[in-house]
């Protein structure tokens, strides 16, 4: 059974999210090496607490589009 048009909708938008946020921990990582080299440790420990963060939040919003795409999770149009 195929996805409907707000099931292929919802799986795209996290899908993107997902996306950005994984972009986005490989910018933090970059800018944690740099402070890292400018000997700012206590920083770039931050940062790379904030990368994990996305990389955690990433992992489960690509979980939750395989879910609807296996359909595990529907979406319908609310009445």
């Amino acid at each position: 059974m195929r996805l409907n048009e707000l099931e292929q909708e919802f799986r795209r938008d996290l899908q993107g999210v997902a996306s950005d946020l994984r972009w986005s921990a490989v910018e933090l990582l970059r800018l944690s090496e740099q402070l890292r080299r400018a000997g700012n440790d206590t920083d770039a420990e931050a940062v790379m607490r904030l990368c994990d963060l996305f990389q955690g939040d990433e992992e489960r919003l690509s979980g939750y589009a395989e879910e609807i795409k296996a359909r595990a999770i529907t979406r319908t149009k609310p009445h």
